[in-house]
């Protein structure tokens, strides 16, 4: 199978990197600086056992590369606020034999919260989710980091909404000989609404810097008992954080990397790269949309989607907001919600 990630930053950057030393053809898509980077001087991957420079492949859409091939596996990685204009370019294109992308090949949605797999269904036949633990940066056109080892991720993956296949098989295959652990499961949902719930910090780490102080962890724990209130209320399954403790146990260690700033996940790096967006909507925002379709009050997870989207649109920096602050306002918003 060649594998066309589209969206080679931090997550597809790593996948992509990693596929292509283990021997897989890969196909990188980007767009702008890292279009550019890519292209003239090779994907450079930073991880623990060393820097490699890849030449591979890059692309900036389906027109560069003709009609598709059959073996074809469409690796989505883009942010899901990307996500409808990257369908829309891929599901029309030629697929060789006959039919389209959107017709013939699997689509594998290696994103962040919920919403991708579900856009992708109204498009496209065959579509797998993916819950992504791979920590991983992007904030340098054409460098990606990733630095966790042994693995340097776990992807649980599965149909979506549900089930598993052959196809499934062979892309947990490729990706196990390529430094990854790829459960095949049939509930990769419940495993992604889990990581939904860890990503609803990603906000707050964008916003105030990293989750490790006493207020910042008092917080997320607020916002986190929030989206489980939300979920719980509708029926939504979910891992444990043990059982996602023990899944991972400790496969993946994250070591220092020489010359990488200590910064942040997808959120923050989006704001300290400055793209002007960001993905709250789909995270913080899927909590608030619940919420409110069940009735359950969701104050804490609506103003640091507010917040978020603020920052990105203002082009703000990353952690540049106080976390005494952001507690402060935390606690007015819910004073305020018990008013109304």
């Amino acid at each position: 199978m060649r594998y066309l990630v589209i969206g080679a930053g931090a997550v597809g950057g790593a996948i992509g990197g990693r596929l292509a030393e283990a021997g897989h053809e890969v196909v990188l898509v980007a767009r702008g600086a890292q279009y550019t980077a890519l292209r003239d001087h090779g994907l450079r991957l930073r991880t623990p056992d060393g820097d490699r420079t890849h030449p591979l492949l890059t692309v900036d859409g389906p027109a560069a590369l003709g009609a598709l091939r059959p073996d074809d596996v469409l690796l989505l990685a883009v942010k899901t606020q990307d996500t409808e204009a990257a369908l829309a370019t891929w599901g029309p294109a030629p697929v060789i034999g006959g039919g389209t992308a959107a017709e013939r090949l699997p689509l594998v949605c290696a994103q962040n919260g919920v919403e991708s797999a579900r856009l992708a269904l109204r498009r496209f036949r065959r579509v797998y989710g993916v819950c992504v633990w791979l920590p991983s940066t992007f904030v340098e056109p054409g460098v990606v980091s990733a630095a966790g080892t042994p693995l340097t991720g776990m992807l649980h993956l599965g149909r979506h909404p549900h089930g598993t296949d052959e196809t499934a098989h062979r892309i947990a295959a490729d990706l196990e000989k390529s430094r990854f652990e790829a459960p095949v499961v049939p509930d990769v949902q419940r495993w992604q609404y889990a990581k939904l719930l860890g990503n609803l910090g990603n906000a707050l780490e964008a916003l105030s810097g990293p989750v490790d102080g006493e207020e910042a962890e008092a917080l997320y724990a607020r916002v986190r008992a929030e989206g489980e209130r939300v979920l719980d209320a509708a029926g939504i399954a979910y891992a444990s954080a043990e059982e996602q403790r023990r899944a991972r146990g400790d496969k993946i260690t994250l070591v220092p990397l020489d010359g990488v700033p200590r910064g942040g996940g997808s959120s923050w790096q989006s704001l300290t790269r400055g793209t002007g967006t960001i993905e709250a909507d789909h995270l913080n925002g899927e909590i608030v949309l619940l919420g409110r379709l069940h009735g359950v009050p969701t104050p804490l997870n609506e103003l640091l989607q507010r917040l978020a989207n603020s920052f990105a649109r203002e082009r703000r920096p990353a952690g540049s907001m106080p976390v005494a602050e952001l507690v402060r306002r935390a606690d007015e918003a819910e004073r305020v919600d018990a008013r109304e």
